[in-house]
Order: C-alpha cells, then sequence, then structure tokens
C-alpha cells in the first residue's frame, strides 16, 4: 500500500510503497476513506511528543472494513466505521467503567501503532473500539470527529457540563476549537471566540460566536472577557495549549466555574501557573479533556444524523496522500483555520 512515513524529527515525511499491515486476529484493517490532518501528528513529527521513528502518522480516520481477525465477531467486511485515537484494551477497571480513554494499557495509531495516513490501518481490540456509522454521516464528517471534534464534545458536554444560557469562552479557533464553537453552540450556551487570528476569528463567527476577541488587539483579555459576559465565564476551553490562554481561562472564570485543558503543553510549557488563590476560593475546577471513548460516540453521531452538528463546516481542505507531509509541515504556521481532510 502507499503510505506517509516520518522517518527522522522534522524531516518532511515522505509517501511510500510499504507492505500492507496484518489483520490483528482481535480486529480489523480499515480500508481508509479519509483521515484528518491533526496538530497532534505535528507534535509528534516535530518531537514535541516523542514517538519511535519511523512511523506512520494519522489518528483520525474512517473507512470501510477489509478484513476482519479470526477472534472478532459482530463485524464483517464492508462495514462503514470509525475509531476513538485512544484504543482501550476494553478490560481494565477505566475500561469497564466506560472510561477507555484514560486506559493504561492503551494503544493509538500513529503514535504507538502504524497511523492512518495510507490506504490500510489495522486496528486492534475491535470489539472495544470500533464504531459504526450511520448511513447519513459521510466519511469526512467522520474523520473529523477521531481527536479534535470528539475530544471537544466531551470537553464541552461531559467536563464542561454546558447548559443553554451559560457563557462558554473557546481560547483558540482550530480545529478543536471551532468544534468547541459548533457543539456549544448547538447546546444553546453563548460563545466567546478568542484567538489571534482574523481568520479563525472569521470562522469562529460563521458558526454562531456571540462575541469576537482578538488577543494580540485585547490588553487584558481575561478582564475583558468578564466584562463580556458580564462576570465571567461558566466554562473556560484551552483549545490551542498555550501557558497565556490557559491562564487568561482560569482568570476569567466566574465563581465555581470550570476551565477544560484541551490544547497540549509539553516542555516547560506544561506547567503554567495558575491563580491557585483564586481556584480555592471561589471553588474553579480546573479539568483534562483526552479524547472520547468508543462508548460515548452515539450520542454524538446522532446529533450528527439528525443536522444539529456538521463537522464538515469545519473541513477547510482536502488533499490526496501526496499532498499530506506538506499539509503536516505547514501546521508550523498556526496561520488559517479549519480542518485538512487526507482522502487517500
Amino acid at each position: 500500500m502507499r503510505a506517509v512515513v516520518c522517518s527522522a524529527v522534522g524531516v518532511l515525511p515522505g509517501v511510500r510503497e510499504v507492505p500492507d499491515p496484518e489483520c490483528p486476529a482481535d480486529g480489523v484493517l480499515v480500508a481508509v476513506a479519509a483521515t484528518g490532518v491533526c496538530r497532534s501528528d505535528w507534535h509528534a513529527w516535530r518531537g514535541h511528543d516523542p514517538v519511535q521513528l519511523p512511523i506512520i502518522p494519522g489518528h483520525e480516520f474512517a473507512g470501510v472494513i477489509a478484513a476482519v481477525g479470526a477472534g472478532v465477531t459482530g463485524w464483517r467486511v464492508g462495514d462503514r466505521v470509525t475509531t476513538p485515537f485512544v484504543l482501550g484494551c476494553g478490560r481494565c477497571e477505566f475500561c469497564v467503567a466506560g472510561d477507555a480513554q484514560v486506559c493504561p494499557h492503551q494503544e493509538q495509531p500513529g503514535f504507538t501503532l502504524p497511523g492512518s495516513f495510507a490506504q490500510l490501518v489495522a486496528v486492534p481490540r475491535a470489539a472495544a473500539n470500533l464504531v459504526r456509522l450511520p448511513d447519513a454521516v459521510t466519511f469526512v464528517a467522520a474523520a473529523s470527529l477521531g481527536c479534535r471534534f470528539a475530544t471537544a464534545f466531551r470537553a464541552i458536554v461531559t467536563h464542561g457540563e454546558v447548559r443553554a444560557g451559560q457563557w462558554v469562552v473557546v481560547h483558540g479557533c482550530g480545529g478543536v476549537g471551532l468544534s468547541a464553537v459548533m457543539i456549544a453552540k448547538a447546546l444553546g450556551a453563548n460563545v466567546v471566540a478568542v484567538d489571534v487570528t482574523a481568520d479563525a476569528l472569521a470562522a469562529a463567527d460563521r458558526l454562531g460566536a456571540d462575541e469576537i476577541i482578538h488577543s494580540t488587539e485585547t490588553d487584558d483579555v481575561a478582564t475583558e472577557i468578564v466584562r463580556r459576559t458580564d462576570g465571567g465565564a461558566h466554562v473556560g476551553v484551552d483549545a490551542v495549549g498555550n501557558p497565556a490562554s490557559a491562564a487568561a481561562s482560569v482568570a476569567s472564570l466566574r465563581r465555581r466555574g470550570r476551565h477544560v485543558q484541551v490544547g497540549l503543553l509539553f516542555g516547560a510549557d506544561a506547567f503554567p501557573a495558575f491563580p491557585m488563590d483564586r481556584v480555592i476560593a471561589q471553588e474553579l475546577a480546573i479539568l483534562g479533556s483526552h479524547g472520547m471513548p468508543a462508548v460515548d460516540y452515539p450520542a454524538m453521531l446522532d446529533m450528527l444524523a439528525s443536522g444539529a452538528l456538521q463537522p464538515e463546516q469545519l473541513v477547510t481542505r482536502r488533499v490526496g496522500l501526496d499532498d499530506a507531509p506538506a499539509a503536516l509541515a505547514g501546521m508550523d504556521s498556526y496561520a488559517g483555520s479549519g480542518m485538512t481532510i487526507i482522502e487517500p
């Protein structure tokens, strides 16, 4: 098969002919119809999140089952599927409780396993991780769910507990942030979008954001958020992974507000300074959001099938496999907004 291969940190990946993956006995092979280019892939390629090289990147994908392992039941060749980016073991206490996204024995395509920037991808642990796609959900829409949209959904719905009429502030309007804007608006919340680029803010505005803040044109983002929300956010989401945006999110919460950290922080940035005196006095909550387990996908897919959520609106570019390396390298810049989808 043809696949993108990362051979060295920071070296432009190449498209190569590589052996087809073997079908796991407890899993399936998926013929990849669409796969997203995510900033997490970029972090791994740049060495921020070390992975063993060489590797095929890619962890947001959807397609059709091409082969079924001998130990798999309930699935057959031709089924339309997707998976979370975290593949839980299905047996530990966390998986049994429905929290496979924090499974200590997890595997991740593109990080611990060969990924989906390829014509075929092997998915082990099918019973715990395969998600059946409704006919109404396209492969492109499903590929946009795997990491960014699903993570945003869990951040807003499960961790944020967002309700109609509440104020939700989204810091960073890339793929995750725009997903969070769309989901929060679908739930009836008021949304403030914060970003450093006009394009990203324009995209948030098109998705219905009620307030727009260009952070480089504002002396104090947190103070401005408190003013525009009449007392602060009920929920703040750092969707970019920056100490300044994370701190601004916490500082702009109203009493008993919830900060959800979605954007990845590495190195020295992994230890942002939060006003813990305020966290204690105002009973603020600081929560992490790391994907979403397969068992929680049906509620999200129902909203897609009904039209309440339309993740295709977030897809701004579709490319073939040959253009995937350049698309990954293009994330060196934060320019632009939305998602890039590879159609192998």
